[in-house]
């Protein structure tokens, strides 16, 4: 699992969640797969640990993920991928944005514009 942290001024446990919510839900991270302590994803991405603590929560209150004591925390059974044809047209949507110079939040507001048509 590879999660980096930017300098985008986003809250690192938004930044951590929302990089493990993406790698579930494009299926890189599979039902029932483990995640790493919260021990080891901190020391790896140089956080304290009630940060990695504080976005696993989050995403278990999602439904994302599931901690059992003993057997740590892995991805929930009820997490599903993103259907592949959505994932295949998000993936060129974001090619056509980056190539015409669009903004992600922009991409964002053109997709929630369409979204009701």
């Amino acid at each position: 699992m590879i999660i980096t942290l930017t300098e985008s001024g986003a809250p690192l446990v938004k930044q951590i969640g929302d990089q493990i919510r993406g790698l579930i839900t494009t299926g890189l991270l599979a039902a029932d797969q483990p995640l790493p302590s919260v021990r080891q994803l901190a020391g790896d991405l140089g956080v304290a640990p009630g940060t990695v603590a504080k976005a696993y929560r989050s995403l278990e209150a999602e439904g994302f993920l599931l901690t059992r004591i003993g057997s740590g925390t892995r991805v929930s059974a009820q997490a599903c991928a993103t259907p592949r044809d959505v994932l295949k047209a998000a993936i060129e949507l974001a090619q056509a944005g980056k190539h015409a110079g669009v903004s992600l939040d922009d991409a964002v507001r053109v997709l929630h514009a369409v979204w009701n048509e």
